[in-house]
């Protein structure tokens, strides 16, 4: 099992790339059931949740490679076993994805109950709701979803809101069932992250005729049937704003490109209040910080608000800040495994319900921790690269997860991560 040593403090300062979107290149990839024949998709990260996605795909009978070049391709032409297992699918929950591209074009799928990060209550029903909504029979099996609509499914109004906003892959799932369902769906409380927009515009180049895209209220007109695609998938946000918050703990400068502005106001609102300076530089930006980080209170909610995959980097920042701030997370409430980690080093953080209190300190101290998921695996980078000593991190192919080499991006940096096989 892998391990990061990281020695710190540093500073850092250069230029990053960053990748293609996991969470747009996941449902998209899902989306290629829905055409016949073979997909291109560029710009698709090389993680470890992708290879999981196409060993998916690959047991339901679609073909799956990815040339030198980064290209990736999916034959879909044929789809002889709608069955997502329950060996691949407890290891990523956008594997449930699949469930509505093909029911749309199986008439039937069996889809074991998902897995993911350790991050809390992560329910399906809003899923099962929508997709039940468009005419399918379904129901739970041997801790598999059964999915049957053997006459097809037909357009219907969708409300897709819960106790926590709007679901993202639920979203995507009823999305994608209804580019083939006979007439008109409205899918209103919709996910207007940049995500599902991708996701749409890619099943409109697909052949699909989705109206409402970034809006809550999205409008589909089914079609017969969709054709393969090419197409590029947009950039992560969320692994901008993670190097975004790795120049401010380190109080660097990085040079940010491919990096798309107008998707993270939430999280550049959110650094600017605490002194760091945010400035768009072509198809990108400049982040820096010379003063020292002032407290700001953090609220996650679903977009455009600010997103919950960046609470715990931001939290890490926040340790350091000359004050106290609060954290709030209304998107998975108990979304707090990193804040042990987080104390191991020094930080004062203290858990009260959905919420935490985070007291400045003016210095992060070395320790060894533990990634419990993608994302605070990502926050205990961030805090080993300002702490004093060296860090060990264990389990980090959580972060391997979400985040392509990390450690090979960051040290041209100024970072010092070594990743040691233990």
């Amino acid at each position: 099992m892998d391990t990061f040593v990281i020695d710190g403090p540093v500073r850092l300062s250069g230029s990053v790339r960053v990748s293609g979107s996991k969470n747009a290149s996941l449902p998209i990839m899902a989306a290629a059931i829905l055409g016949p024949g073979k997909s291109t998709l560029k710009a698709v990260p090389r993680l470890s949740d992708i290879s999981v996605c196409g060993e998916l795909l690959g047991r339901l009978g679609c073909k799956f490679t990815r040339e030198e070049d980064g290209r990736l391709w999916i034959d879909s032409t044929v789809i002889d076993n709608p069955v997502g297992e329950y060996e691949v699918v407890r290891r990523m929950r956008a594997s449930i994805c699949i469930l509505g591209p093909l029911l749309a074009r199986c008439g039937r799928a069996e889809v074991s109950m998902p897995g993911g990060c350790a991050i809390g209550d992560r329910p399906v029903n809003l899923h099962v709701k929508g997709l039940q909504a468009l005419g399918a029979r379904i129901h739970l099996k041997n801790g598999y979803i059964i999915a049957e609509a053997p006459d097809g499914l037909t357009g219907t109004d969708v409300f897709m809101g819960g106790p926590f906003g709007s679901t993202v892959l639920g979203t995507a799932n009823v999305l994608m069932a209804a580019t083939l369902a006979r007439g008109r769906t409205t899918i209103e409380s919709a996910a207007c992250e940049p995500e599902i927009a991708d996701l749409a515009n890619c099943l409109n180049r697909m052949g699909a005729k989705i109206t409402g895209i970034g809006s809550p209220r999205l409008m589909i007109e089914g079609v017969e049937q969709l054709q393969p695609v090419e197409y590029e998938v947009i950039p992560d946000r969320i692994e901008a704003g993670t190097f975004m918050v790795a120049a401010a703990i380190t109080a660097g400068e990085l040079r940010i490109e491919n990096c798309r502005l107008d998707g993270m106001m939430a999280a550049v609102d959110r650094l600017r209040n605490m002194g760091v300076t945010v400035d768009a530089a072509g198809a990108g930006c400049v982040v820096s910080r010379r003063d020292p980080i002032r407290p700001a209170d953090v609220t996650t909610q679903p977009y455009p608000g600010f997103p919950t995959d960046l609470q715990a980097q931001f939290m890490a920042l926040l340790s350091l800040a000359e004050g106290n701030s609060v954290v709030i997370e209304k998107v998975f409430p108990d979304r707090f495994m990193h804040v042990a980690e987080l104390n191991r080093m020094a930080a004062n953080l203290r858990k009260e319900g959905s919420a935490v209190i985070v007291a400045g300190v003016p210095k992060l101290i070395a320790a060894p921790v533990m990634a419990s998921d993608l994302r605070a695996s990502a926050a205990l980078v961030l805090a080993g690269l300002a702490a004093e000593g060296t860090t060990t991190i264990d389990r980090v192919y959580h972060i391997d997860r979400g985040y392509e080499r990390i450690e090979e991006r960051l040290n041209p940096l100024g970072a010092r991560i070594a990743r040691e096989n233990v």
